[in-house]
């Protein structure tokens, strides 16, 4: 099998991107290529079609490779709990949860065997595997246990390209940097650089690139210049960085407040209202910065009664409540769906079974919360007749309290959420991707502003991403020594 993998000096240098562009590239090229990341730690899931629960990056990788993404695509997913503990998905269903500690010295060379086969199924699946790493391959007081970077190089025989990103400043020295903490047999891996969000004249980067080909002997593959494409992120680290749709602009026509709790979870879900015309999205974490919106959107989170009490303790709760007061929207998305109701009770251990905690009381429900997640695509119609595609965790149970207007029947029957015309609350994650729906609630808010209703062809969340992919691609294969990359593989059979 033909494997490469692309490995970074650092979180968020862009190596999830540069996977997903590789794989379209490979996918167009005619390849049956398929992505690879052994142990992901995000926040952001994607579900599979049999209910598997990845990293949103190898979903989003698996789309740009034109493919169904599987659970073998990511065996080991991490997703923080907090208190240095974090939930284990093995192959798409939870696990157990681990401290830290526990996790590196007691699980990762007993789950190895389990990597190995889902590697051995995609390579008598595939041509080409294209292998994320994860931070950097240099963390010294990791490498002994790290399974996610050169490790995984070594079990395919996979060449690695090293990405830096320009921006962080230090380029060279990071480059550098990382080389010299790798080993000689790890060093001898690394078979080309890129140089990642390059803004300005390239001319004025040649010497410097030449010094660093002279000094490490190894090739720079490409620069690649910044390019501001709707691809979704990762995992939260991408929020101190994320850029508003027209960022010149102070006040925009629509105020959205999204909650961004300290374990904020699928954030993508909040991706489309960057492109509707005319809303402002702001993601606040203080009371100060909430202010006076027309929508307050509480989203997904790992750890929902330890953010609700810091809802609490910020004083955002009883501010959330004065804004219900005044009429304002409000939407609740899975653990913000919960939050939104009049009671959670915690049965998820020994220790806190029969917990009560009061909550928002803005939806006639109350949550009871297990220790068993189970994921699940969801296909439905909403309360207007709209259809509605996406995925839900469900970590516990919903009820009313009294006849509601679901949010969503499902095709299986099922009825999920409270839609009432101030306030909803839903499991869907990926609500706004359904676009119809997205456009006519704000079109809704728009009339009661006195506003234009935004008329014309809605495009579906599908053709939006498959549009994305292929200008990433477009980008990406102008700057990539993709002659180089092809030498590589074929080098690695």
């Amino acid at each position: 099998m033909k494997a490469i993998m692309i490995q970074g000096t650092a979180s968020d240098v862009g190596k999830s991107v540069l996977c997903t562009a590789l794989c379209r590239i490979l996918a167009n090229d005619g390849y049956r290529v398929a992505p690879f990341k052994s142990q992901n730690m995000a926040l952001n899931s994607y579900v599979t079609q049999d209910g598997g629960e990845i990293g949103r990056a190898q979903g989003v990788q698996a789309e740009a490779a034109k493919i169904h993404a599987t659970t073998d695509m990511n065996p080991i997913l991490l997703k923080p709990t907090g208190n240095m503990v974090s939930e284990v998905i093995l192959h798409g269903k939870p696990f157990a949860h681990m401290d830290a500690v526990s996790y590196r010295e007691n699980f990762v060379e007993q789950v190895m065997p389990e990597v190995r086969k889902s590697l051995r199924r995609l390579e008598a699946q595939y041509d080409v595997l294209v292998l994320e790493g994860a931070g950097s391959p240099a963390e010294i007081n990791l490498k002994s246990r790290d399974i996610a970077n050169m490790r995984m190089a070594h079990e395919t025989d996979a060449a690695v390209i090293l990405v830096a990103d320009i921006e962080r400043g230090g380029v060279f020295a990071s480059i550098v940097g990382t080389l010299m903490l790798l080993d000689d047999e790890e060093r001898a891996r690394v078979k080309g650089i890129v140089i990642n969000k390059f803004r300005g004249m390239k001319e004025l980067l040649d010497s410097g690139i030449d010094w660093l080909e002279d000094y490490t002997g190894i090739q720079v593959l490409g620069v690649i210049p910044y390019f501001d494409v709707q691809i979704e992120a990762e995992d939260s680290m991408a929020l101190s960085s994320l850029r508003l749709k027209r960022p010149q602009r102070q006040e925009f026509d629509i105020d959205v407040a999204v909650i961004r709790f300290p374990l904020i979870s699928n954030f993508t879900d909040l991706d489309p209202l960057f492109e509707e015309p005319d809303v402002g999205v702001r993601f606040v974490s203080s009371l100060k910065d909430l202010k006076n919106p027309d929508v307050i959107i509480l989203p997904g989170t790992k750890n929902t009664i330890e953010d609700y009490v810091w809802l609490q303790e910020t004083g955002l709760a009883q501010e959330i409540l004065q804004q219900s007061q005044k009429g304002k929207k409000m939407i609740g998305i899975c653990s913000g769906y919960q939050m939104l109701g009049e009671s959670i009770v915690d049965n998820r251990t020994v220790e806190n079974e029969g917990a009560t905690y009061s909550t928002l009381d803005l939806l006639p429900i109350k949550t009871m919360l297990v220790d068993e997640n189970q994921s699940t695509q969801i296909k439905g119609t909403n309360y207007a007749g709209q259809k509605m595609t996406g995925f839900a965790f469900y970590l516990g149970c919903s009820t009313p309290t009294q006849p509601i207007q679901s949010f969503i029947c499902t095709e299986d029957g099922r009825q999920d959420g409270v839609y009432t015309e101030q306030v909803i609350g839903t499991y869907l994650h990926g609500v706004f991707q359904n676009r119809p729906f997205t456009r006519k609630y704000f079109n809704q808010i728009r009339v009661a502003k006195g506003l234009a209703e935004v008329t014309g062809e809605i495009h579906s969340d599908y053709d939006r991403r498959e549009q994305a992919y292929e200008m990433l691609e477009r980008h990406v294969r102008k700057y990539l020594n993709m002659n180089k990359i092809y030498e590589l593989l074929d080098a690695s059979m």
